[in-house]
């Protein structure tokens, strides 16, 4: 019996043949003191198998609790998720018990998070962290474990992979332990990767190297990558379409081209013109005026228009419909998306 077979056996309705995964109208909110913050007010986006997914945003818009509802790891409370679904392979993943999303998680969709020094236990070494995974979910023998998570380090490039897995996590420098986190993720062939900011605190070499090794493993494996990030830099020859976030809301989404010669929303538009370019040599860099909203006090109308250079009447009061269909595979939350991309 395949690993998929298993996993259909265990979660009926399974199909292989459906979407690898569907995000719909996904809602989330913490409850707390001082009231209760919108995180992610309607997502909406899909991945197909071998694609890679970015999710682009500043700090704040909803990109990392869009993927901990996904993984269905939220801290309930004070995070709870109020309407939507997440759909892998035809299943609302938010609609099974806890027992069977265990299945899921790690075996089918895997995360790779974002501070590798803090996901990773600091007091047990990493090849007894990778091991325990094979032991839990595999029922393997702890040699046949060791076995597997020392090719799995060989794997991610770790040099001197037999002589490092009794190694602790402060032992590896940050790059390398990023590698193990990738080793982790990795570990049970999931058909899904989430990467929640996968090269944080990382210099540009070893930023271009972990995106070279994300980049070949999934071609090896034929996964489904989201790459959650703030960097527009990082994914652009690595993304095959970009969902742009902005107050917990999908603003933008369509091919990765599209996006960088013709951006249809003002807020990615702005996130471009941010990026420093080698012709912009002593001229100041532009900037997006003030900060993204507070999610317990969210702006009526578009959420975006006290920072849009756009913004009219109608944006201060209506918010923008679910989706303009901007082209053929490409769409914009704004009431004036045509100008935006007429400006380009």
């Amino acid at each position: 019996m395949t690993d998929i077979q298993a996993q259909i056996d265990v979660l009926p309705g399974l199909d292989p043949g459906a979407q690898l995964l569907e995000v719909n109208d996904l809602h989330v909110e913490f409850r707390t003191r001082d009231g209760v913050s919108h995180a992610v007010n309607g997502a909406n986006f899909r991945l197909e198998p071998g694609e890679t997914l970015a999710i682009l945003g500043e700090s704040g818009c909803g990109k990392s609790v869009t993927a901990q509802a996904i993984m269905g790891i939220l801290d309930s409370p004070p995070g709870y998720v109020t309407r939507g679904e997440v759909k892998y392979r035809g299943v609302d993943l938010l609609q099974l018990k806890e027992a069977e999303r265990r299945k899921v998680r790690a075996n089918r969709i895997a995360m790779i998070f974002q501070d590798a020094l803090s996901a990773l236990n600091p007091v047990f070494s990493v090849g007894f962290q990778l091991a325990e995974l094979f032991r839990k979910h595999r029922g393997m023998s702890r040699q046949d474990a060791k076995k597997r998570s020392i090719e799995l380090l060989d794997q991610v490039r770790i040099p001197a992979a037999r002589e490092r897995i009794g190694d602790y996590p402060h032992q590896f420098s940050g790059g390398m332990r990023q590698r193990v986190m990738i080793a982790m993720a990795l570990a049970l062939d999931p058909e899904i990767l989430i990467a929640d900011e996968p090269t944080t605190a990382l210099d540009v070499t070893v930023q271009a190297q972990i995106m070279g090794l994300l980049a070949e493993l999934q071609r090896e494996r034929d996964m489904g990558l989201i790459l959650i990030t703030h960097d527009m830099g990082v994914v652009a020859d690595v993304a095959d379409r970009i969902s742009v976030m902005y107050a917990g809301k999908v603003v933008e989404e369509a091919p990765v081209y599209d996006i960088y010669a013709r951006p249809a929303h003002p807020y990615t538009k702005a996130l471009l013109s941010s990026i420093p370019r080698l012709d912009m040599k002593g001229q100041q860099l532009s900037v997006i005026k003030g900060l993204p909203p507070a999610l317990n006090a969210i702006p009526a109308g578009c959420a975006f228009h006290p920072r849009c250079a756009y913004a009219r009447d109608q944006c201060r009061q209506d918010p923008p419909p679910p989706a303009y269909d901007v082209a053929l595979g490409r769409t914009a939350r704004c009431h004036f998306w045509r100008e935006v991309i007429g400006d380009e």
